[in-house]
């Protein structure tokens, strides 16, 4: 399981169910072991903002993409982000432009 199926079919689930599904991709996909709580947290909260957006019929563009991702990388110290961990954000970001 990776982050794009996390995210799949992203408007017709619950947000219990995305969260669900988000625990069990922790526990069971290794590449994702690095993610403390808060890089969780910030990718739950990434997911929740895409899906309100995905709910009214607007499609993420690249520029949201790219802004997200630019604040994600100029507060990295301060979140307490790695370039690992902002390179798996990334990698979710652009999923929900497909």
């Amino acid at each position: 399981m990776d982050l794009k199926d996390v995210t799949k079919n992203l408007s017709d689930q619950t947000s219990y169910r995305i969260e669900q599904r988000f625990d069990e991709m922790m526990r069971t996909n290794p590449r994702y072991k690095n993610l403390d709580q808060a890089n969780q947290k910030i990718i739950l909260d990434l997911i929740a903002k895409y899906k309100a957006k995905k709910i009214h019929g607007i499609k993420p563009s690249g520029l949201t993409v790219r802004e997200d991702l630019y604040h994600l990388y100029e507060n990295r110290l301060k979140l307490g982000l790695t370039y690992n961990d902002l390179d798996q954000i990334k990698d979710l970001l652009t999923s929900f432009k497909d």
